[in-house]
């Protein structure tokens, strides 16, 4: 069985972070070994989140728990700080398929772009990494170009990131261009291709982005090519927002187990 890695946040509703994570490896017929960078939780009264980063020391010892044995893929999610960045840099083995899925907190591009913990995620992490999987907002920090508005500049931008180092990026599009059609655009050093699908209309998607980055790293682990790991990744996360559930009062998350269970929830469904 191949094994795989997650060095991220820990996501106390279950949709994203190390859950989404773990789930989804589980689902690839993978198994998920996890490091804790932080913990967000849920304020129940007003729906406000928290970040919690966890000591160096504590991450530290459990990275070297994760790679105690052999592993297949790893996988970085949030990383809430330049010193947290710094250290799993350090400790990161450098021979395995390593996949960066740039988290960044806040919600703004400009303000973000000369942050201590962008820096670090361009200069320490990206020139490591098989594949980083930054969503518009994210490519638009990374890039230094801000907001992006249109398919050329995602090209641009994905151009800018393969500069720093990473061999493949793929930008995730969302619904920011376009509120029926969605295109995620995967550039490999040198070529670019388009996978483009209908926007699916639900408030219940918290969790895609880091469901998205998981998929291909189970993927990748098993031998898949990029290119057909992106596209099963995108078949694995549209139907994971497609049956995505209502949680609390707040969110709603993607349901992690829709690809290979959707099917049999619908039957059992339908004889109640």
């Amino acid at each position: 069985m191949k094994k795989v890695v997650t060095i991220a946040g820990s996501d106390a509703t279950g949709g994203g972070g190390l859950e989404a994570d773990l789930k989804t490896f589980q689902e690839f017929g993978t198994f998920g070994l996890a490091a804790i960078t932080s913990i967000v939780t849920l304020e129940p009264a007003s729906g406000t989140h928290h970040l919690h980063p966890l000591s160096l020391e504590l991450i530290q010892e459990q990275i070297a728990s994760v790679f105690a044995g052999p592993v297949d893929a790893v996988k970085t999610g949030l990383l809430p700080s330049q010193e947290i960045i710094d250290l799993v840099s350090e400790c990161l083995p450098k021979d395995h398929p390593f996949i960066v899925d740039p988290v960044i907190g806040g919600k703004g591009t400009q303000d973000f772009i000369k942050n201590e913990q962008v820096q670090a995620l361009r200069e320490k992490l990206l020139p490591h990494a098989l594949i980083t999987t930054p969503n518009l907002r994210e490519a638009g920090i990374l890039s230094e170009m801000g907001e992006l508005t249109s398919e050329k500049q995602m090209q641009q931008a994905a151009k800018k990131i393969a500069l720093l180092g990473v061999k493949q990026v793929v930008i995730k599009g969302g619904a920011r261009l376009d509120s029926e059609k969605t295109l995620d655009l995967y550039y490999d050093g040198s070529h670019f291709q388009r996978y483009p699908h209908p926007v699916i209309d639900t408030p219940y998607n918290h969790g895609a982005g880091c469901t998205f980055a998981a998929a291909i790293t189970a993927a990748i682990a098993k031998n898949y090519p990029v290119d057909k790991a992106v596209k099963l990744a995108i078949d694995f996360v549209q139907a994971a927002i497609a049956m995505g559930e209502k949680i609390n009062p707040y969110v709603g998350h993607v349901w992690h187990g829709a690809y290979t269970h959707g099917e049999k929830r619908l039957e059992y469904s339908d004889e109640q």
